[in-house]
């Protein structure tokens, strides 16, 4: 295997000092014209590629930003990291993407390996209720921002979505269509999104006039399509089938819709349907799925912004104030809860 070419070989090269090659690529003003010629020309004959890692670990600056989230099979998800993505490019920073699968010891080990590479910053969806994951990576005095959770202290910023209103929203609207009997296929209750949407949920039913025993709720281990057609398996079992169904995301929702159809039940005559997230497979499905539209590219680029600042120098970093950002959802309406239309 060929050796990769360095500074002392350019500078061989040319016939000139390392020193004066660094200067041509960090500061060629301040190099002669006939020198920077000759340093040039040698870098383009060698293939001279300057390891911008180790420059990076130099200045103590690393021009990439962390992202870890919940489930980058989620399209949610996706929106969020574009959004991030977008914005950290016009910074002139790069962003690692990373899935903690839901599970807080694959969340631990990213942040690890966040840690390890000396990230600029850190844009995270938790996984681990507990707090721990976030605990530990404190020590590392990396800057971080929660994205779609809010921040329980003073000590970072948040970008998140009100999804106590979220879940109002859309039991509300099941409630106005006349329904009595909803569902809640919820996820993981660790999760304090699904908690929130179940808390906005219980609050539409009581503006009602009713009681907590009309939502029923369905926990599952994870927030995806088979979690969702499970769900939907043990709502046609009993007797007392609910007549609508509210779930924490949309994947949930299409599983659900897939149950139901397999099963030959009508959506939304005989059961009416709503997700959350509002992703772009909501409006494409078989049953195009009423649901709680949350901003995520907006989240994403929004959360990425507080990140630059803080990790930012001079006036900038100094204007600094740890903030919770709270965007608002909104409902989209679709045929997956209008029956008879």
């Amino acid at each position: 295997m060929a050796q990769s070419v360095g500074i002392k070989d350019v500078a061989r090269a040319a016939g000139v000092s390392v020193g004066t090659v660094s200067n041509v690529i960090n500061r060629p003003d301040t190099v002669a014209s006939e020198t920077r010629a000759r340093v040039l020309s040698a870098i383009d004959r060698l293939g001279y590629v300057r390891s911008e890692s180790a420059r990076q670990l130099r200045a103590g600056r690393s021009r990439i930003m962390g992202l870890l989230v919940l489930d980058m099979g989620n399209p949610f998800f996706v929106d969020v990291a574009r959004g991030a993505e977008r914005a950290a490019r016009d910074a002139g920073l790069g962003v690692m993407v990373c899935n903690s699968a839901q599970d807080a010891g694959e969340e631990a080990e990213y942040l690890s390996l966040f840690a390890e590479q000396r990230v600029r910053g850190v844009l995270l969806t938790p996984a681990d209720a507990t707090g721990r994951n976030i605990d530990a990576f404190r020590r590392h005095r990396i800057p971080f921002v929660l994205v779609d959770r809010v921040a329980d202290g003073a000590a970072e910023c948040s970008v998140s979505v009100d999804d106590v209103a979220g879940g109002a929203l859309a039991v509300r609207h099941l409630v106005d269509a006349g329904h009595r009997s909803i569902a809640y296929v919820s996820g993981p209750p660790g999760l304090t999104q699904v908690r929130d949407r179940r808390t906005g949920a219980l609050q539409a039913l009581a503006e009602a006039g009713l009681g907590p025993e009309h939502l029923r709720e369905l926990p599952t281990d994870r927030l995806d399509v088979a979690a969702g057609r499970d769900a939907g398996a043990r709502l046609l079992g009993p007797a007392d089938r609910p007549t609508a169904v509210f779930c924490a995301n949309d994947l949930l929702a299409l599983g659900v819709l897939q149950a139901m159809y397999a099963a030959g039940v009508n959506v939304p005559d005989d059961i009416a349907l709503v997700g959350y997230d509002d992703i772009e497979f909501a409006a494409a499905a078989a049953v195009p799925l009423t649901s709680v539209r949350q901003p995520a590219v907006t989240m994403g680029a929004l959360a990425a912004d507080l990140l630059l600042e803080e990790t930012s120098t001079g006036a900038v970093a100094e204007r600094h104030r740890h903030r919770r950002v709270v965007l608002q959802p909104e409902l989209v309406v679709r045929r997956s809860s209008l029956p008879g239309r």
